[in-house]
């Protein structure tokens, strides 16, 4: 079961089914024992206040009864009975799980049952204004806590439930959808309808619904782009041909039909001038590149340092872009070496100053070879190279070191930093910053060491004009607060980064403060809430083109949302655990009990990287040692913990926490005394 919070209804006790099956009282979770109990529950839920004979009820909880299963099942009615009212007088008759002729039946409020009230929501949505409607299925679909009834997924009983409410949230999706377009949210809604078609490839209303947000965005190629897609892909699945809505939409645009365009007024109004803008600028770009083409000589060193200008600014556009940007690095640095001139290929290499704020690389060969790179530079520059170009160098070595338990990271960026400040040139600083604080992870409980390169960063960038590494000293400083306890100050940098990703177009910022959203969530002890925002920020992360912050980071997530709460972890190895999985694997053993493969997986776990997850991966290890009765493991944890007393385990990396460290400590001190 998940203990979370669910919207407040009128009745007291509280149902979930948008998930796995769960209860909520007055004081919080209600305690379900066992899989058939919860079942029963389950079923009653479905029947929606009808009664559900006995005999049907043990035909449902078995496939071969046993021989007691009457009274099997009059156990479970009376154990839950005793859940949902607790405070109910002895032999006084229930209220909420009554006893009706043949059978049972639960009788719920209409509001008590997250299922009842999602379908109120998506169907009251239909008559109010867009803007009200927006915010009502943005409220409902925040209640999914996974699939529906997701417990008992392969159950008859459950089947046609389940199936009814994956069509209502796939239809909420495409309202809410409908009803952002209206608002002249055409763009925001862009990567939700994305994904949903990928879920949902053979739901014409949402390919429509993508290819107008497309369009209504500025973007008539990509939304000729889908609809092409959707043809093809009803016609591959289905052997269908689209729809008139779908034929008559790629007519429309093709005539740029004013039809498509919402009213004069609105946000969208501009898109057909945002369109021409990008055509226009699209065919300057053309013609430039044409010009340079011309002019600048093949192979010439002015066309690598061009190069490596445009990847940089690639980098920051969004996942194609950052994506591109790592295809091409190491091929234009590769280039710049064959020249046989070190300073050009310090050049190349140190150009690449590119904000980084995740302390686990992409490609982590890619940034071995550039880190190989820079050092075989560094070591043949002549004696007169300027200090500019041995500052860029070490930064580099700094950033691409990132989250690798080494002394030569620290030590270039020290070095790279004491160079900036030497020099006083305020964008060398900002890069050479950046490379200190990818290599501020050695320990826990540097939260305030990297608030005040944050502070920095976002004083020194503001002041120059450095627009991207402004945006990461606010992130810096998102995380750094949120791991010390202060939200209020946090929730100022993320609102802060987003404003400034708006205004310069930055996607990726958006990624980040997804996952702040989860962490905000979970630190506010709203289990639920945190549980559906962490996987929506995960399926966001899907696209972003950042693996190496997406493997393992959900899974991981997961498991120290529980913890925080005091709840069981539910290790699903299953997972893509990705790096973590070694942690993951101890703490399973030590949950299910198998204590001595236990303390051998604690034994061969090495100490965590130094990088953003380092408290966390800490608190599973030390969950795994309380489990199992480790006490070395235990030490270890005490040790390696005890820096970060009174700050929030694992929080400084914006995106999870596994609950206060006083409160590890703690239990920690007890199991050793």
């Amino acid at each position: 079961m998940t203990g979370t919070e669910s919207p407040e209804p009128s009745e007291q006790v509280r149902f979930g089914v948008l998930g796995p099956v769960a209860a909520w009282g007055s004081g919080g979770p209600l305690a379900l024992a066992g899989p058939r109990q919860r079942a029963v529950l389950a079923r009653l839920i479905v029947a929606r206040r009808h009664v559900v004979p006995v005999t049907r009820l043990i035909d449902d909880l078995w496939d071969d009864p046993p021989e007691r299963a009457l009274g099997t099942v009059r156990t479970f009615v009376a154990a839950l009975r005793k859940a949902l009212e607790p405070d109910r007088p002895h032999r006084a008759p229930a209220r909420l799980l009554v006893t009706e002729g043949p059978g049972y039946a639960l009788r719920a409020a209409p509001d008590a049952v997250d299922a009842w009230r999602f379908e109120a929501a998506v169907s009251e949505a239909r008559q109010v204004p867009p803007p009200d409607a927006l915010r009502r299925l943005d409220e409902a679909l925040g209640w999914w806590r996974g699939p529906a009834y997701a417990d008992f997924a392969d159950e008859e009983w459950a089947r046609t439930e389940r199936s009814r409410l994956a069509e209502l949230r796939a239809l909420a999706v495409e309202r809410r959808a409908e009803a952002a377009l209206a608002c002249g949210g055409a763009a925001d809604v862009v990567p939700d309808l994305d994904a949903h078609v990928t879920r949902h490839p053979w739901r014409e209303d949402a390919w429509r619904l993508l290819s107008l947000a497309l369009y209504r965005a500025g973007r008539q190629g990509d939304a000729l782009a889908t609809l092409r897609r959707a043809r093809a892909t009803l016609a591959d699945e289905l052997g269908l041909d689209p729809g008139p809505g779908l034929r008559r939409l790629e007519a429309d645009i093709l005539a740029q039909d004013a039809a498509l365009d919402p009213g004069e007024g609105r946000p969208e109004a501009v898109s057909t001038t945002a369109a021409a803008t990008a055509l226009s600028a699209s065919r300057l770009w053309s013609e430039a590149a044409a010009s340079y083409d011309r002019t600048v000589e093949a192979g010439a060193r002015a066309r690598l340092e061009s190069t490596v200008g445009l990847i940089r600014n690639l980098a920051v556009t969004g996942a194609g872009g950052l994506e591109a940007a790592r295809g091409h690095r190491m091929a234009v640095i590769e280039a710049a070496e064959e020249h046989g001139d070190p300073e050009l290929t310090a050049r190349v290499i140190g150009a690449f100053d590119v904000p980084a704020i995740w302390t686990r690389g992409d490609d982590p060969e890619l940034a071995r070879q550039i880190v190989t790179a820079a050092e075989r530079t560094l070591t043949h520059l002549p004696h007169d190279a300027s200090d500019a170009t041995r500052c860029r160098l070490l930064s580099t070595v700094a950033v691409e070191t990132r989250g690798a338990r080494t002394p030569r990271g620290p030590r270039a960026a020290r070095e790279a930093e004491r160079l900036a400040r030497h020099l006083d040139d305020p964008a060398l600083l900002a890069f050479a910053l950046n490379g200190t604080y990818m290599q501020s992870f050695t320990r826990a409980g540097l939260a305030p060491r990297r608030d005040a390169i944050g502070a920095e960063l976002v004083e020194l960038a503001a002041r120059q004009g450095l627009v991207t590494y402004e945006v990461l000293g606010h992130l810096i400083r998102l995380q750094a607060r949120a791991g010390l306890g202060d939200f209020p100050g946090a929730d100022a940098h993320a609102a802060a980064a987003t404003r400034l990703s708006e205004r310069h177009e930055l996607p990726l910022v958006d990624v980040f403060t997804r996952w702040y959203d989860a962490l905000r969530a979970a630190a506010s002890g709203e289990v639920a809430r945190a549980e559906t925002a962490l996987r929506v920020a995960a399926a966001h992360l899907d696209e972003a083109g950042m693996p190496g912050m997406r493997t393992g980071l959900l899974p991981l997530a997961l498991v120290t949302l529980r913890l925080a709460h005091l709840l069981p972890p539910e290790v699903d190895l299953s997972a893509d655990w990705g790096p973590h999985r070694p942690w993951a694997e101890a703490l399973a053993l030590a949950e299910t009990g198998r204590h001595a493969q236990a303390h051998a997986a604690l034994r061969a776990l090495p100490e965590p990287p130094p990088d953003l997850l380092y408290e966390a991966l800490c608190c599973v290890e030390a969950e795994a040692a309380l489990r199992s009765g480790d006490r070395a493991g235990l030490e270890r944890a005490r040790s390696r913990l005890l820096p970060a007393a009174g700050q929030l385990a694992g929080a400084s990396s914006g995106v999870l926490t596994a609950g206060p460290v006083d409160r590890w400590l703690a239990r920690v001190a007890g199991a050793l005394a």
